[in-house]
Formats: structure tokens, C-alpha cells, sequence
């Protein structure tokens, strides 16, 4: 009887692995519950909350709380993507072209919700309205430009591209950033045709650079041949000029000295019509010392000799 009451109680035992159990049990439903509820989105993207396949809301990037089970997170991309399409197209004389053209886009953030409730997502939006739109665009404004155009104003044809597609896409909800048109493909004989126009504008120009060189050089010779007629004409006509002032000089300074020379023979003359005394004084000055040789006699016909020699 007392070893019957010494024996372990099973039943309590049982209980207490029961109640263990229980809470490992919920411990474990917390944990998971917990981890269902708790969820982020990473920096570049927005989260669309769906609630029982209905998109509810949108949230930013972050650490966010859900309903467990009742709840699922849609992540959409607002960084910027590209897309990029190969066509077949047309130049403006029907001429085929194959090229490759992209688009860098991005989605707006405060539209992504509608883009999402809309479409369903980036890769339904880009299959059924971007990309369509993009190769019409391309193929648009390839058929307005010749093909020769294309090749040498590329930046035009890609400006014409995003114009047609900014309005196309006017309405939605996405950002266009820039286009490219890359690849062309053109067909060889035409290439090679214009690689030949190509070489002979460029013999054609080389040409022209060298007769406009040889205009430039003989104008450069008719330039220096005028500039020293010029300056032998100057030099001429600088010394013409300094011998007519010469000239006028001298004929004025003659001039002045012979009214002077008239104006004292004229004083002279009247100082001696005046004095005898002053005759006779004249006469000596002039007289050079020497006695007369020859004198008048009485009758006109009759000269004596006075010379000293006949004596």
C-alpha cells in the first residue's frame, strides 16, 4: 500500500507536458504571426498594399506593419528604367532601316498607386502601352527624315522621337527622361553610295580650300605691290612737296632781298641827288688809287695817253 503511494503521478505529469506544449505552440503562432505582420520596402521602390486582392494603399520605403494572412505586398521600381525595342521602319523615300531604339523612364511617385490599380504592375504597363507607343513614335519620325538626313543629323530624329512620344504618353503616369537611336541599318548599296558623295564633297571642298588659298595669296601680292606703289607715290610727292617749299622759300628770300637791294640803290640814289659832298665822297671810295690813262682834249676828236711809258 505505501509503494502504490510513492509511485509518480501520471496524470499530473501528463498535464504539466500538455500546458508545455500549448505554449511552445502559441509562442511559436506569435513568432510566425509577428513575422507575417511585419514587412519593408527597400529605398527606390513603393509598396501597394493588397487586401484581399483589392490594392488598398500605398506606402513608401520603410519598416511597415500589415494584417497577417489578410494582407500581400505588391513592390513597384520608381528608379529610373530603360526600354529598349528593335524595329523594322521606313525612311522618308521608302527606303528600309532597321534600328534600335530605347527610352529611359521612370514611374511618378505620387501616381504609382494608379499606375499599379490600372495596369497591374511595371512589366503589364511597359508589354501594353510604353512599348507599342515607343516603336510607333520611332518608326514615325524615321519616315520623316531621308535617309541621308538620318545618318548626319541623328540628335534631330531622336528630339522628333521624344516629342511624338511625350505626347503620346502625356496621360500616364510616368516620367520620360531621354531616347536613343542606336544600330541603324541601312542597305549596303546605299551606304557605299553615300561613302562616295561623301569623298568627292570631300575632294570637291579640298579643292576650293586650294584655290581659295592661291585668291588669298595672289590678293596678298596685289596688297603688298599697291602698299609700295603707294609708298613710293608718297615718298614722291613728299619730295615734290619739300622742293616746292624749297623753291617758294628761295623765291620769296630773292624776292625780299631785291626789294631791299631796289630800296637801298633807291635811298643811295637820293641821298646822292641830294649832297654833291656825298658824290665826291662815293667817288673816292670807288677810286681804286690809280691815276686816269687816258684824257679828253678840247676838241672831241683829240685823246691823250697819259701812260707813264710814252714818257
Amino acid at each position: 500500500m505505501n509503494n502504490t503511494n510513492n509511485l509518480p503521478d501520471l496524470t499530473q505529469m501528463m498535464g504539466k507536458s500538455k500546458s508545455a506544449v500549448v505554449i511552445i505552440v502559441a509562442v511559436f503562432v506569435l513568432l510566425i504571426v509577428s513575422f507575417q505582420a511585419l514587412y519593408t520596402v527597400d529605398e527606390g521602390h513603393v509598396g501597394i498594399i493588397k487586401r484581399f486582392g483589392e490594392a488598398t494603399e500605398q506606402v513608401n520605403p520603410g519598416l511597415h506593419v500589415k494584417i497577417p494572412f489578410v494582407d500581400r505586398i505588391e513592390v513597384l521600381e520608381i528608379r529610373t528604367r530603360k526600354n529598349v525595342e528593335k524595329l523594322n521602319a521606313s525612311t522618308h523615300e521608302q527606303m528600309p532601316v532597321t534600328a534600335e531604339v530605347s527610352i529611359n523612364w521612370t514611374v511618378r511617385r505620387d501616381q504609382a498607386f494608379e499606375l499599379f490599380k490600372s495596369y497591374g504592375g511595371l512589366s503589364q504597363f511597359e508589354t501594353r502601352i510604353l512599348d507599342p507607343k515607343l516603336r510607333s513614335a520611332a518608326k514615325d519620325a524615321l519616315a520623316r527624315y531621308k535617309a541621308e538626313e538620318i545618318i548626319q543629323n541623328r540628335s534631330r530624329v531622336i528630339t522628333q522621337i521624344e516629342e511624338l512620344l511625350q505626347d503620346a504618353m502625356s496621360s500616364y503616369p510616368v516620367k520620360l527622361d531621354s531616347a536613343q537611336l542606336e544600330n541603324l541599318g541601312l542597305p549596303a548599296k546605299y551606304i557605299q553610295s553615300i561613302e562616295t558623295k561623301q569623298t568627292e564633297k570631300n575632294l570637291a571642298a579640298a579643292e576650293k580650300h586650294r584655290l581659295d588659298r592661291q585668291q588669298l595669296e595672289a590678293q596678298r601680292e596685289v596688297n603688298t605691290a599697291n602698299a609700295k606703289r603707294d609708298a613710293a607715290k608718297a615718298t614722291a610727292d613728299g619730295k615734290a612737296y619739300s622742293i616746292e617749299i624749297e623753291a617758294i622759300a628761295e623765291a620769296q628770300a630773292i624776292r625780299v632781298k631785291g626789294v631791299a637791294e631796289a630800296e637801298s640803290i633807291k635811298k643811295k640814289a637820293d641821298a646822292l641827288s641830294q649832297s654833291r659832298v656825298l658824290v665826291e665822297y662815293v667817288r673816292a671810295l670807288q677810286w681804286n688809287g690809280q691815276m686816269p690813262q687816258t684824257i679828253m682834249g678840247e676838241g672831241q676828236n683829240i685823246l691823250w695817253n697819259m701812260s707813264s711809258e710814252n714818257k
